[in-house]
């Protein structure tokens, strides 16, 4: 059964508000929200949150709609996909890549199209797991193919400035639909050409 992605809400940003919320927090920190290097700071905040998050709002499904008979019925790979997202835990940033793959069945898609659904998917609050589910399930409902794969990798910046504070750890999470999940030989192919290596070789 292939998963149902709920349609995406729209969002409007209030820049007025955010502003508001980041001089709260400036005096809340011990600073003075009117002194020469703060004074634009609640503006630039509101106008930075608005950019970060002004996609967040668009329904990946509009950029899977326009697909193209093909019969082709093996891998397609788009790698290194780079986004940028927020950490709904600590509203801090996690950034990174994907690798997006799926074997079609009959139809094809525009391979920048992916990287829309990647897009829009990272622009909002976000965790990593979630992120690489709704992704891979996205697909897999709007194209219907055989195997959809998802692999994300990122850099958590609640984890290297914070906390247990480990700057170098990277978080890799994967989603695997249909064949790929199935199939070893499909996985193996799969992580090879991720990273470059022959499959016959070792990782």
């Amino acid at each position: 059964m292939v998963p149902t992605v709920p349609a995406m809400k729209k969002r409007h940003v209030n820049q007025k508000k955010i502003a508001e919320a980041v001089r709260m927090l400036l005096e809340a920190i011990g600073d003075d929200p009117k002194r020469d290097g703060l004074r634009e700071t609640p503006e630039r905040v509101a106008r930075m949150y608005e950019e970060i998050f002004g996609g967040g709002e668009e329904d990946p499904r509009e950029s899977l709609a326009k697909q193209f008979d093909e019969d082709h019925h093996e891998m397609v790979l788009v790698k290194d996909i780079p986004f940028f997202s927020m950490c709904e835990h600590h509203l801090m940033p996690f950034f990174g890549k994907a690798h997006v793959a799926y074997i079609p069945n009959g139809h094809v898609v525009g391979i920048s199209k992916l990287a829309r659904v990647v897009e829009a998917f990272a622009r909002r609050p976000q965790v990593q797991e979630r992120m690489t589910s709704q992704i891979a399930d996205m697909i897999e409902q709007e194209l219907k193919p055989q195997g959809v794969a998802v692999v994300c990798e990122a850099v958590h910046t609640c984890m290297t400035m914070r906390g247990v504070k480990k700057p170098g750890s990277t978080v890799i999470t994967s989603a695997m639909r249909g064949g790929f999940r199935s199939r070893m030989s499909t996985r193996s192919e799969l992580m090879s050409l991720i990273h470059g290596r022959h499959p016959t070789q070792p990782f």
